[in-house]
């Protein structure tokens, strides 16, 4: 056997052993071995597999994620909240009024409880005057500049750093197989779309969202974009599955949520016929992240658990079927 003969079935051997492994290795190291973990793994390789009766053309392989509490952490505050109250506190030197102008007041001086008692208005004010009168570039950045150094009160690390590992594996995991991944948010469009490509590998034009208001128009010869303060589109309960019909235009067959707020996103992707896979994420890990569902004030989860149980939806639990939450965490 010549040397260039040996090289050439060493080569042919690596990258056969390669194949091997690439198809035996794990595709979601950080979720537990267990009755979700194989449901879902199921269900990929049946819609994937031409052979199978549940087979799904590429096209159809539609997949559908709700963002706070699904993919990343939204508690002690939604993070966009967090954000909105930084500019507050960043541009209250331009404006004096604030000082002492409800809501604003209670943000300068820190006064959590008052601005929560303050209710939906107050909130919706502070957004209102944090994300409007701009052009989206405009807005775009703030968010990069602000969510590249901001930090959570307890764990001390990026937000961006808080984005749960057992779902970027399973983003990946999904746009391996054919899927196409969208990222369907109740916080604002261009918030989610100002870093979640490099986050979650999700394009902006694959994120759905609460949305302003965008008026065009000519200013000294330039044409240009401005975030009006009304709101076009509202990305929550159910808005979100004519959000879905609007944008996409085809029913999901994978969804994934984590509150009450998701609960007709779920319902209108199991409601179709055919293959489907509806996951509903429980928080029940009050050591690792946090533990909370039906009473709490951020996130709650109450109807939708009860008719995740009703209606044969995937559970995942948070404490029993992830082995690691974050991808700072040392693996087992």
């Amino acid at each position: 056997m010549t040397i260039r003969r040996s090289l050439t079935c060493v080569l042919i051997a690596v990258a056969v052993c390669a194949s091997v492994r690439a198809q035996t290795a794990d595709p979601l190291p950080s979720w537990n071995n267990g009755p979700v973990k194989e449901k879902i793994v199921a269900f990929v390789r049946a819609v994937t597999n031409a052979n199978n009766p549940r087979f799904v053309q590429p096209a159809e392989r539609i997949a559908v994620f709700e963002h706070d509490g699904t993919l990343w952490v939204e508690q002690p505050m939604y993070t966009q909240l967090q954000f909105a109250l930084a500019r507050v506190r960043a541009l209250a030197p331009s404006h004096p009024a604030w000082k002492t102008q409800m809501p604003f007041s209670a943000v300068i001086d820190g006064d959590d409880k008052a601005f929560e008692a303050a209710g939906e208005k107050a909130l919706g004010d502070v957004v209102v005057a944090t994300h409007t009168g701009m052009t989206p570039d405009e807005f775009t950045q703030l968010v990069v500049d602000w969510i590249a150094s901001a930090r959570h009160p307890r764990f001390n690390r990026l937000y961006t750093d808080l984005v749960y590992q057992p779902m970027i594996e399973l983003l990946t995991y999904l746009r391996t197989n054919g899927f196409k991944t969208y990222i369907v948010a109740g916080g604002t469009v261009e918030f989610v779309r100002a870093w979640s490509e490099r986050v979650y590998g999700v394009p902006p034009e694959q994120i759905i969202g609460t949305a302003f208001v965008t008026k065009y128009s000519v200013s000294s010869g330039r044409p240009t974009l401005t975030r009006e303060p009304d709101v076009d589109v509202v990305d929550d309960g159910p808005g979100r599955p004519v959000a879905i019909q609007q944008f996409i235009g085809r029913r999901p067959i994978f969804a994934f949520g984590s509150s009450d707020g998701d609960q007709q996103m779920l319902e209108w992707t199991a409601g179709q016929t055919g293959a489907r896979f509806v996951g509903l994420l429980h928080h029940t890990d009050g050591v690792r992240e946090y533990a909370y569902d039906r009473t709490s004030n951020v996130g709650r989860l109450d109807k939708a658990l009860d008719e995740a149980t009703s209606g044969n939806w995937t559970i995942v639990d948070m404490k029993r079927d992830w082995g690691r939450i974050f991808a700072f965490e040392p693996t087992n």
